[in-house]
């Protein structure tokens, strides 16, 4: 992430934002069980406030920049690791999310494999549910020189059938594309 992204990214109001918009939007009628993987956590905020919300949270990210920071501030379980080959072995979680992180994976082939990796990880009836930003000129300016592959809400749903999921529901928000699924079982 640029400079600009990271001070947003790590502000006060993003987190306030999370807590009071993001999160319930997307979580408050989820159960996601007591074994909750975050992908992606970046800077940390999501993963504070999961931490408050969720029994025991693993975070995978793979900048190791932000693996050392989130490893001093937070105490949660941080890997090391890539989404797109997932470091756990199968059925290893009951919750699988992520937020605001998908348009940083470089290809829709990549997400694919985010996905495909989330529904693996997950054990049966499991849930994947999650959140990304939608191009606007403030969204691409916050992200010049850095990766930018927005997720088109339409095709969404096909590509989380696709990874395996089942009972796919994406909803849109000013500015946002949510989402859940469930691992079959």
């Amino acid at each position: 992430m640029n400079l600009l992204h990271n001070r947003i990214c790590a502000s006060d109001k993003w987190a306030e934002k999370v807590r009071t918009g993001l999160f319930p939007a997307v979580l408050d009628d989820l159960d996601l069980g007591g074994e909750v993987l975050e992908i992606g956590p970046g800077l940390g905020v999501t993963t504070r406030l999961l931490a408050e919300r969720v029994p025991k949270l693993t975070a995978l990210e793979v900048d190791e920049k932000y693996v050392a920071l989130l490893r001093r501030r937070l105490d949660t379980e941080i890997v090391h690791g890539d989404a797109a080959d997932m470091p756990f072995p199968d059925a290893s979680f009951t919750g699988v999310v992520c937020f605001t992180m998908l348009h940083h994976v470089p290809s829709p082939a990549l997400q694919d494999r985010v996905f495909a990796e989330a529904c693996r990880v997950l054990r049966p009836g499991g849930v994947f549910a999650g959140s990304d930003g939608q191009p606007s000129l403030r969204f691409r300016l916050i992200h010049l020189r850095d990766t930018l592959v927005p997720v088109d809400p339409s095709t969404l749903p096909a590509r989380l059938t696709a990874a395996g999921f089942e009972d796919v529901r994406v909803w849109r928000m000013p500015g946002r594309v949510n989402f859940t699924a469930r691992r079959p079982g």
